[in-house]
């Protein structure tokens, strides 16, 4: 365990509230990079596994709801994804 890996996880974790409220609030996907959702659950995934594998201890726990938020924040992104659809078919009906 790593005092300073502890201070990154909560640094990180720190900011995934509030990007998941402006998406819950937002209702749209527009500004929003699936790709750096995916990347970021993949290096959150990565050192779940090292920490299950190599180096198991409590901060395990930090990870995973890091990556708890990641996916809820990936979820709404669809969820938006299809709103923004929605509301762009229903601008092109209009005569």
């Amino acid at each position: 365990m790593s005092i300073f890996e502890i201070v990154m996880l909560l640094c990180f974790g720190a900011a995934w509230p509030s990007a998941i409220h402006k998406s819950w609030v937002s209702r749209t996907s527009k500004g929003k990079s699936l790709f750096f959702l995916i990347i970021v659950l993949v290096g959150y995934g990565s050192g779940i596994l090292h920490k299950i594998f190599y180096n198991l201890d409590w901060v395990v726990l930090f990870y995973a709801v890091n990556c708890l938020m990641v996916t809820v924040d990936t979820v709404l992104y669809f969820r938006n994804a299809a709103f923004d659809h929605e509301r762009d078919s229903c601008v092109r009906q209009v005569p």
